[in-house]
């Protein structure tokens, strides 16, 4: 077992199932949220300064492009904020993103469709017993493992500001 245990946290890091993320001090808020879809990385700041950083978060089943509708398995990009959060979700914690803003909205409804919405940044199922999913697995959504989510939620003050980039 000695050896199987250091492989096993090894490969947990490197797959982006393990948080290395570093405990912050008590009291740190961001006061903003960089989301970048092709590095995989989100990103914390306070003022100019990054506080944190999770690498190999997982998006919607189709993660290429900006969400247009519902049912689209997307992950939106553009200008949001942290519209709220649940700590009751089927997920472990939950931080809603305002996804659909009106340009979204416009956009859908040109086309008679419904942009869809229920967004949010989240930990793994609850009910999953396992390590962090390491695929794309969710409906549009930004999943984190739970320790990642749990860190976020206790940073992140409703009405933050998110960008999401492609």
């Amino acid at each position: 077992m000695r050896i199987v245990a250091p492989f096993a946290a090894l490969f947990l890091a490197a797959c982006g199932t393990a948080s290395s993320q570093p405990a912050l001090p008590a009291g740190t808020q961001a006061d903003r949220l960089l989301i970048d879809k092709s590095d995989r990385t989100l990103i914390a700041y306070r003022g100019d300064r990054e506080i944190a950083r999770y690498s190999h978060i997982r998006f919607g089943d189709a993660p290429t492009g900006h969400k247009q509708f519902e049912g689209d398995e997307r992950t939106p990009e553009g200008r949001y904020i942290i519209s709220g959060r649940n700590p009751n979700s089927a997920y472990h914690l939950s931080l809603r993103i305002s996804y659909p803003n009106a340009a979204d909205r416009a956009y859908a409804k040109a086309r008679g469709r419904s942009p869809g919405g229920d967004i949010f940044i989240h930990g793994q199922p609850n009910a999953w017993p396992g390590p962090p999913i390491a695929r794309d697995w969710t409906d549009g959504c930004i999943a984190l493992s739970n320790s990642e989510i749990k860190q976020l939620w206790d940073i992140v003050p409703d009405g933050t500001p998110i960008i999401i980039r492609p």
